[in-house]
C-alpha cells in the first residue's frame, strides 16, 4: 500500500500524506450521515462543549462515558453571553465522537477499508485495533484552536504504538484551521499522559521539553479524500478557524493488540468489541 518512499517518510518524518484516499462519494456519504446524526440528536439537557484548554474531564460523565457512545460536542465559542448558539446548530457542533466505527452502520463500513489496514500493516504493525473515531468539524468562524499535542499522551501502550488516521474530508488550508506537525518530532520524548481514575482524570507531566513553536511547525495543506497518517509521539496542532468555509475530517486513533494496553487511559473498550480493519 505504501511506497518504500512513503514508509521512509514516515519513519523520518513521523507521518505520511497519501492522497486520493477516500474517493468523492465516500466523502458524500460520510458528510451526510455525520449531518443526519446531530439532527437526530437532542441536546435540550446535554449542551457540553469540547475544548483543549482545559483537559481536566474529572466528574464529566457525558465525555467519559462516550467511549463507547456516538455523542455530540459544541465548538467552545457556539453559545453567547446568554446562552443562545451564535449560529445555526448544525454549523456549532465540534465533534462527534467517540464509537462511530463500531456503533454507525455507515461508518463502520468506511472505517474497516482494507486499504486502511494495509497502511497499517506498511508502518509496521502486527495487530491494529481500532479504539477511537472522531468526526471533527472546525466549523467557520468559530473552529477552536487545537494546542499542541501528542497522541500517545491518550493511548498510551508498552511499547507506544499508536497510529493516527486523519481523513480530510474537506480542503484543509492555513484560511480554515489545517493540521500543523513539527517533522521529526516524534523522535522527542512523550510530554504528557491523561489519567483516569474512576471519574477523575488528571494530566501527569513526563517531560518538560517544550512544544514546538511556529516556525518549528509545518502546515498541512491538503486536499479532500486525503489521508495523513502520524506517529502517536509526534506533535501537532490546528489553529483557530475564522474563515468563512469549514474543514470536516474524520480520524482513526490505531493501537496494535502486541502492546499493552494502559489501564489508566482514559478510553476503554469493556462493552464493545476490539476489532482491526478486515473483520
Amino acid at each position: 500500500m505504501l511506497t518504500p518512499t512513503q514508509q521512509q517518510t514516515f519513519q523520518q518524518q513521523g507521518y505520511v500524506v497519501i492522497e486520493d484516499m477516500l474517493p468523492n462519494a465516500q466523502l458524500v456519504e460520510m458528510q451526510a450521515r455525520a449531518a443526519e446524526i446531530i439532527a437526530a440528536w437532542d441536546d435540550e439537557a446535554n449542551r457540553h462543549i469540547f475544548s483543549t484548554h482545559d483537559n481536566n474531564r474529572s466528574g464529566d460523565d457525558y465525555f467519559l462515558d462516550s467511549a463507547e457512545q456516538i455523542r455530540c460536542f459544541y465548538e467552545e465559542e457556539a453559545f453567547d453571553a446568554s446562552g443562545k448558539l451564535v449560529q445555526p446548530r448544525a454549523q456549532c457542533i465540534n465533534k462527534i465522537g467517540h464509537a462511530l466505527h463500531e456503533l454507525d452502520p455507515v461508518f463502520a463500513r468506511l472505517s474497516r477499508q482494507p486499504a486502511f489496514g494495509a497502511v497499517a500493516t506498511a508502518l509496521g504493525m502486527q495487530q491494529p485495533q481500532i479504539r477511537q473515531s472522531m468526526y471533527i468539524f472546525k466549523q467557520p468562524r468559530i473552529g477552536g484552536e487545537i494546542n499542541w499535542h501528542q497522541d500517545a499522551t491518550f493511548f498510551y501502550t508498552t511499547p507506544s504504538s499508536v497510529l493516527t488516521y486523519w481523513f480530510a474530508l474537506e480542503e484543509a488550508t492555513l484560511e480554515n484551521g489545517c493540521l500543523w506537525v513539527e517533522p521529526g518530532g516524534q523522535r522527542g520524548p512523550l510530554r504528557e499522559r491523561f489519567l483516569r481514575d474512576g471519574d477523575s482524570t488528571t494530566m501527569a507531566v513526563l517531560d518538560n521539553t517544550p512544544w514546538p513553536t511556529q516556525n518549528q511547525g509545518v502546515p498541512l495543506e491538503v486536499s479532500a479524500g486525503t489521508l495523513v497518517c502520524f506517529h502517536g509521539h509526534l506533535p501537532h496542532y490546528s489553529a483557530p478557524n475564522r474563515s468563512a468555509k469549514s474543514r470536516q475530517a474524520y480520524t482513526l486513533h490505531v493501537t496494535d493488540a502486541a502492546c499493552a494496553y494502559a489501564a489508566e487511559n482514559w478510553l476503554q473498550s469493556v462493552h464493545l468489541p476490539l476489532r482491526g480493519f478486515t473483520d
